[in-house]
């Protein structure tokens, strides 16, 4: 059975763009940027408290799809369609703070949500994410705004 998580793919219209926003301006750790084929490339970031997780950051194309579908994801990339991941944090307020600071344009800011507090924003490409600060145990979950 499944035992976890190790690689979730982001897709990104540049690759060397997307890396600069991930970890320079989102904070993540760059993993990996290696040739991967002709004209491809295995470029991953992550947390850097979570070394087994990561973000692959991928061009739509060859060899995972077509030309047709690779444009097709491309436009969805270009109209901000796509949905992402979701990044936790301690203070989601000072969190959207700090990285509207640094350039990242929010569709969302902070709301209380049965999960948690989040805001949502959109990467470099248009791929919309979300930064949470999800309730901890013991805490209400209705309406809170701490």
């Amino acid at each position: 059975m499944i035992t976890g998580l190790n690689t979730v793919v982001v897709w990104v219209l540049d690759q060397d763009s997307a890396k600069t926003f991930f970890t320079e301006t989102l904070g993540l750790q760059a993993r990996t940027d290696v040739p991967f084929g002709e004209g491809v490339r295995w470029v991953t970031v992550g947390p850097k408290n979570q070394p087994e997780v990561q973000l692959s950051l991928m061009v739509p194309g060859a060899p995972v799809q077509d030309p047709e579908t690779a444009e097709q994801l491309k436009s969805l990339l270009a109209k901000g369609a796509l949905v992402g991941c979701t990044f936790t944090v301690e203070d989601c307020r000072t969190a959207v703070t700090e990285l509207s600071a640094r350039g990242v344009t929010f569709l969302q800011e902070p709301q209380p949500r049965p999960w948690g507090i989040s805001a949502t924003f959109h990467d470099d490409s248009g791929t919309c994410h979300e930064l949470l600060q999800p309730h901890h145990q013991g805490q209400e979950t209705a309406g809170q705004t701490s």
